[in-house]
């Protein structure tokens, strides 16, 4: 492998601000914020929108689609005019 061309990876504190959660875990991605985690050292540090702890699908609490098929709401809303 070629020197001096690959990435730095390093502990990377990843931060879901919607959920207030953090994970440290290794990664490569460039960011020039800082921030002190709960064990007392400094790591470079990246803000989340949207993560595992906070994405509905993953929470459970998405919204349930609703379980009829449109055949059967059409039979439901037609049925008083073909039962005559």
């Amino acid at each position: 492998m070629k020197p001096d061309i690959h990435p730095d990876y390093r502990p990377v504190l990843f931060h879901d601000v919607s959920a207030n959660a953090f994970w440290l875990i290794g990664s490569t991605i460039d960011t020039d914020k800082t921030y002190s985690h709960s064990d007392g050292k400094t790591y470079p540090y990246v803000t989340l929108d949207v993560s595992s702890a906070s994405h509905p699908v993953y929470t459970g609490q998405e919204r349930k689609a609703k379980t009829e098929g449109r055949v059967a709401g059409f039979n439901k809303r037609f049925a008083a005019f073909t039962s005559r």
